[in-house]
């Protein structure tokens, strides 16, 4: 039997996931929790590798396919290797991105259809789903101009889509909040970076008081 909590932070371009991790792993740490960070596609140094060939500004002619298969294979090395075992040693995983990512981008956004891409991610991930998933909604122009004006990173593929390729992944993520209602909450990420993480603390204490998790 899986112990642990898995729970997954989702959103588009500059939606606040990195903030919001960072303030949930703090608040569950002080709390005596032991936490574990790690992000999608990467967090070990074979899934890394592909990102770097998923996210190159370079190949602008991966098929769409392609991508999806890359994310996956990405996915199931860092699942194995990094997230089965600090779940299994009761560890709280708190991951910047997964499936849903792959489903509202390659699987709606890039037309490849849901089930299609569902399909590849059931075998990829061999079950092991998240406990609960926060899912950051801001309108795309919002986002993509936040990271734009903070610098924040480095641009990378997916930013050079055009805007039409975001709102179809927002699009996307509103399907996946009815069919997985019973995982995913939806969280305003217009709102400031505390009301965020009070909102999404709201959701992931009971989780952690359930006792499926112990201090």
């Amino acid at each position: 039997m899986r112990g642990g909590l898995f729970i997954t932070i989702e959103g588009g371009e500059g939606s606040g996931k990195t903030t919001l991790i960072h303030a949930i792993a703090l608040r569950a740490q002080q709390q005596g929790y032991e936490v574990m960070i790690t992000r999608e596609p990467g967090g070990i140094p074979i899934a890394e590798a592909i990102r770097a060939v998923i996210l190159n500004k370079e190949n602008t002619a991966m098929d769409a396919r392609t991508e999806a298969l890359l994310y996956a294979a990405a996915r199931r090395q860092h699942l194995a290797e990094k997230v089965m075992p600090a779940l299994k040693s009761n560890k709280i995983v708190i991951c910047d991105r997964f499936v849903d990512s792959s489903l509202a981008y390659q699987g709606f956004a890039r037309g490849l259809g849901l089930e299609a891409v569902w399909e590849i991610n059931r075998f990829a991930t061999e079950g092991c789903m998240p406990d609960l998933t926060l899912y950051l909604d801001l309108d795309p122009e919002i986002g993509l101009e936040r990271i734009e004006r903070n610098g924040e990173r480095e641009i990378n593929r997916l930013d050079l889509e055009n805007l039409a390729f975001h709102h179809l992944v927002r699009e996307g993520y509103k399907l996946l909040e009815v069919r997985f209602a019973e995982r995913i909450v939806t969280i305003d990420a217009a709102a400031s970076p505390e009301h965020i993480a009070e909102q999404a603390w709201k959701h992931l204490e009971p989780k952690l008081l359930s006792g499926k998790v112990e201090e």
